[in-house]
């Protein structure tokens, strides 16, 4: 018989699920010591967890009958998804079970912000009575910006439309035609900071979302800003949000998260403008029994139907079929996150070409992997191979595949090409021997190179002494190359540079400002 590990709360609804089924075994053991994990891990083929389990690359290598990971919830910060991968086993989740839970939770808090609720409340506790001390402000009338139009995004759009608010929303994915189509008043980031009284986020927390809210822009914002955090903890500079509180900048702040939770110590809790909730985010009822009772199936389905959904590290294919596909899965995977990070402006449509042998196969399998590379960069987990077509879509972001047995300059090339408002940006890769993914072509720029580990990307105008200019700067911050790869077309160029040690903004923006550079990213891949 099967057996299935619950070691977080889970509503009974998910449990009776896979109880139900007759062919599996539940054992719920929640607050477990890592150790004690550990020691049992061994013994099962799945596990069902939410936040508070940390499967460890250490569990993970003694879990030698594990075939699956069941998070119930979209985050997955404490899954060692490496090593699960490498150990063959799946990982799922559930994301968008609790949209409504946390839009909901979001217009709580802007209006008990507004009024300023918890602090009057302490205050008649105490034996007070101080009507004049909160005054409060009507949300009526007021501009909200939210940033990360999601479905949370767009649920909290709704609630505040009904409030007579102005709502104004940013998202790097949506498409104009189709925030036209959803009645959504679409604009730049720097819009949502000079014209909103409320600011709430809704991004995952990635590399291009964390800290996005700081000193730098916080000073873009209207004085007396009301700012929410609802999302992830990190998105909002709290050193920099405690300055903002404390002159006033910021008249007010509702935090459902915390950059390390619990919050102990944190210097923003001895401030009066701020209210916060501890991470009840996804805390209701129906959004505990709606994840749970989404894992659950989703681990019947795979236990014992064979039937993967919303795993975020294995596409929904043959096992045959990986072993032939499986090269093409990680370039296409690999290629699009890295033109993921180029981009700028919304998105309006993807295209893929697949030419030579690539052409061949089951190619309905690899675009889902592209289309994840490309949005995971704003997305985060919230997007999977299982998802990624339909998330596009939601965007108004159209998808075009052609073939062609006909091969370029490789037996094979995947090419990608990403049409946004602004322009239209593309890469190719290849397979070289019989797995290696390179890529061999950014935009007009043909250029070979490895995408794996430290990838430092920077185009510049062709001219001498750029080489060196980006040598100093890396050796100044004691950053090692350990590859360069360079590209040229007319008089302008691209760099992709391989490299020992990851690089901060800091860096990033000290190339950014080396005369002829005229644009540096850095990913992990």
């Amino acid at each position: 018989m099967l057996k299935v590990l619950v070691s977080d709360k889970l509503s009974k609804e998910g449990v009776d699920i896979l109880t139900k089924t007759g062919e599996i075994q539940v054992d719920i053991k929640t607050g477990l010591k890592p150790e004690e994990l550990k020691a049992i891990i061994h013994e099962y083929h799945g596990i069902v967890i939410r936040s508070a389990t940390k499967l460890t690359k250490d569990i993970i290598e003694d879990a030698k009958n594990l075939k699956v990971i069941g998070r119930a919830g979209s985050g997955l910060d404490n899954v060692d998804k490496a090593a699960a991968t490498a150990a063959g086993i799946v990982v799922m989740n559930t994301p968008g079970g609790n949209t409504i839970t946390t839009a909901e939770l979001t217009f709580g808090m802007l209006l008990a912000m507004s009024r300023h609720i918890p602090q009057s409340f302490l205050s008649i506790k105490e034996g007070k009575w101080e009507k004049s001390k909160f005054q409060g402000t009507e949300v009526y009338g007021k501009t909200l910006g939210i940033i990360g139009m999601g479905n949370i995004g767009q649920v909290l759009y709704k609630r505040a439309k009904c409030f007579g608010m102005n709502v104004m929303g940013y998202d790097p994915l949506l498409s104009k035609d189709k925030a036209l189509e959803l009645e959504i008043n679409l604009v730049s980031l720097d819009e949502i900071y000079a014209s909103s009284d409320y600011i709430s986020v809704h991004t995952p927390l990635v590399k291009e979302t964390k800290g996005m809210i700081n000193k730098e822009t916080i000073a873009k914002m209207k004085d007396g800003v009301k700012l929410l955090n609802i999302a992830r903890g990190g998105i909002i500079n709290e050193s920099d949000l405690y300055e903002a509180l404390k002159s006033g900048k910021v008249s007010s702040c509702a935090l459902d998260v915390f950059e390390v939770e619990p919050p102990e110590g944190n210097p923003l809790l001895t401030l009066d403008n701020l209210i916060a909730t501890p991470h009840l985010g996804a805390s209701t009822e129906e959004a505990q029994v709606n994840v749970a009772v989404a894992i659950c199936n989703q681990i019947v389905d795979y236990l014992v139907n064979g039937t993967i959904k919303n795993a975020v590290n294995v596409p929904s294919v043959t096992k045959e079929e990986v072993e032939v596909i499986g090269p093409y899965l990680n370039l296409g995977e690999k290629i699009g996150k890295l033109l993921g990070n180029i981009v700028t402006g919304g998105i309006k449509s993807i295209k893929i070409d697949y030419n030579g042998a690539v052409s061949s196969h089951n190619t309905n399998a690899i675009t889902p992997n592209i289309v994840k590379g490309i949005l995971y960069p704003l997305l985060g987990e919230d997007v999977n191979y299982v998802n990624a077509i339909e998330t596009a879509k939601k965007r108004g972001i159209s998808i075009v595949e052609s073939k062609s047995e006909q091969a370029l300059d490789y037996t094979s090339t995947i090419s990608i090409f990403v049409t946004t408002d602004t322009k239209t940006f593309s890469i190719s890769g290849a397979i070289f021997g019989k797995k290696n993914p390179w890529i061999v072509k950014i935009d007009e720029y043909s250029i070979e190179a490895i995408p794996e580990g430290h990838i430092l990307v920077l185009f510049n105008l062709d001219k001498p002494g750029v080489i060196a200019s980006i040598g100093k700067v890396l050796g100044r911050n004691n950053i090692n190359i350990a590859r360069m790869h360079l590209g040229r077309y007319k008089d302008k160029a691209v760099s992709i540079l391989q490299l020992d040690s990851q690089v901060g903004n800091g860096v990033i923006e000290e190339l950014k400002a080396e005369p002829n550079i005229t644009g540096a990213k850095y990913l992990e891949l």
